[in-house]
């Protein structure tokens, strides 16, 4: 028999984290922990709250499996006893992190992927005035690659300046459903020419086929609250997305991003291993899928006033693979 301890831990963000759904200062995770009584495997979710999500609701559905976890449920056969969200996400990654620590084997070799290595992460920009968004770019000197958050078109303005303050950058503009189908013309009209790697879930979800299908035009889209599952995929090729944010608090955790992501590199997609803001153990389990993803948006950790023990190591934009004491 295993043992299961579920956690609740509050982590205050690096000053305020604002996108289109709100901000925050701090955030809520659920810190999952199982164990055989000589290893321990850990794992990690943030309930999110535009998923009806709480910590409460997410330790209510890993209580209500309790006893299968305890009895030694594989990752296989937990794919079916919770829905994909943030509860089974935290279990899915303790239970492989528990694995490897078992087989003495790190989990990119257990599951035969090729063996993660050091990439160059993006670094988000929060919503703010244009020149704020300028002056923050500039501060953020190291990172060659920017994600920045907008709250609508008039975010357009804050593009260009940021455009303007640092022309050495890759942009990636996130709108988390904040734009409408008639503002994609514009918004492309005016990036067209810029380095903008894409723009990431420019309508709300229930309107998410009502793009511009111009799906050779540029910059492409990528869905990210609109993709949760591989049934996913095939109507977001259908209505011209080129991209996909994969995120282990949406699909579900390790075993579910190794799968959703194989499938839409298959399919022709660009894949970004994406996150939740979070702690250096919610990235650690998406940093060994690192060979699926064209770009890296992992900087959770960087974006807290402090992380946990034996973190990710960044130096600069560059993220590095987790060490066993961190996880897998």
């Amino acid at each position: 028999m295993y043992t299961l301890k579920l956690e609740n831990q509050s982590w205050p963000i690096a000053g305020s984290f604002r996108i289109a759904h709100g901000h925050v200062r701090q955030i809520h995770i659920v810190r999952v922990e199982i164990s055989d009584g000589r290893f321990t495997g850990r794992g990690e979710c943030r309930p999110y709250a535009r998923y009806g999500e709480t910590p409460k609701t997410v330790c209510a559905q890993i209580v209500a499996v309790a006893d299968i976890i305890k009895s030694g449920i594989s990752t296989d056969a937990l794919q079916t006893r919770l829905p994909a969200g943030a509860a089974r996400n935290a279990v899915d990654c303790a239970l492989w992190d528990l694995k490897a620590k078992q087989s003495g084997k790190p989990v990119w070799a257990l599951c035969a992927v090729p063996k993660p290595h050091a990439r160059t992460t993006a670094f988000t920009l929060s919503i703010d005035s244009p020149a704020a968004m300028a002056k923050a770019a500039r501060a953020a000197q190291q990172y060659p690659v920017l994600k920045l958050k907008i709250d609508g078109p008039e975010g357009l303005a804050a593009c260009l300046a940021v455009l303007d303050a640092r022309p050495d950058a890759q942009l990636i503009i996130d709108a988390n459903e904040a734009l409408s189908p008639n503002d994609l013309p514009v918004v492309r009209k005016a990036l067209a020419r810029a380095p903008v790697l894409m723009v990431e879930q420019p309508l709300k979800t229930d309107r998410f086929d009502q793009l511009e299908n111009t799906p050779d035009g540029w910059p492409i889209f990528c869905a990210d609250e609109s993709l949760h599952t591989r049934a996913d995929l095939p109507k977001l090729w259908a209505a011209g997305y080129r991209a996909v944010n994969v995120k282990l608090d949406k699909c579900g955790g390790f075993t579910q991003a190794m799968s959703l992501m194989e499938a839409a590199k298959s399919m022709g997609f660009m894949v970004m291993a994406g996150c939740m803001v979070g702690t250096s153990l919610a990235m650690a389990p998406m940093m060994v899928l690192n060979s699926y993803a064209d770009f890296i948006d992992l900087d959770g950790p960087l974006l807290l006033k402090k992380d946990v023990k034996n973190g990710l190591r960044y130096e600069g934009a560059i993220i590095n693979p987790p060490t066993p004491e961190l996880w897998g």
